[in-house]
């Protein structure tokens, strides 16, 4: 009884989910209608409740586990990254950017829609969130890189950190437009791709050093 109890709950979790994303990507974050969303999920609202008791909650579980699988994504690649010495680092940065990129982008495709939400509900604050936090990360694993090769021997020149936001809020916010702009994902790759590689001549200019 209770195996059926859990899986009766769980098919009713997925069907306020179901419902709620479509809600959603029509009529964004403020305008969606948590009544709507009960009614039409076939629920009353104390048993809706139950499992969601705030739109904003609801929005979360619709949100928050996709973002925070490519924040895993891209930690466990900057994790192993972070492994290799200084030269290693040097000759693999292309590499483990591509690796990464292609994750999140095979991961987005997967779950296309959780992450149209980013778009569609702008005014959720989602979206600015994620950038910010991605760009948080990749600062500070340029400053570790810096600092490893600093201690390698090589003193790369020192980049404000106010131009690395600048460089790392563009490079993400051009990655989502992948989405935005409802991108086949084949070409999505190769833009990527692209974009990366724009990116880091940037970064060997700056630096005069050569990644491979």
């Amino acid at each position: 009884m209770e195996i059926y109890m859990s899986e009766k709950a769980e098919k009713t979790r997925e069907k306020i989910l179901d419902t709620a994303i479509k809600h959603f990507l029509r009529d964004g974050f403020s305008g969606a209608s948590l009544r709507s969303i009960v009614k039409d999920a076939g629920l009353t609202t104390g048993a809706f409740y139950k499992y969601y008791p705030t739109k904003e909650m609801l929005f979360d579980a619709l949100i928050d586990p996709y973002i925070e699988h490519i924040y895993e994504i891209y930690d466990g690649i900057l994790a192993d990254f972070e492994k290799l010495s200084a030269h290693d680092q040097t000759n693999n940065m292309s590499n483990a950017a591509n690796d990464g990129t292609n994750q999140m982008i095979d991961y987005i495709y997967e779950h296309y829609d959780h992450f149209r939400l980013l778009f569609k509900c702008g005014d959720s604050g989602k979206y600015e969130a994620f950038i910010h936090n991605m760009v948080n990360k990749e600062m500070k694993a340029t400053k570790k890189y810096m600092q490893i090769m600093k201690e390698s021997g090589m003193d790369l020149l020192k980049v404000d950190e106010s131009l690395m936001h600048m460089i790392y809020t563009g490079f993400f916010s051009s990655v989502l437009q992948i989405v935005e702009h409802d991108m086949d994902k084949e070409i999505a790759k190769k833009n990527v791709y692209q974009l990366k590689e724009f990116n880091t001549g940037g970064w060997e200019r700056i630096w005069n050093i050569q990644f491979k």
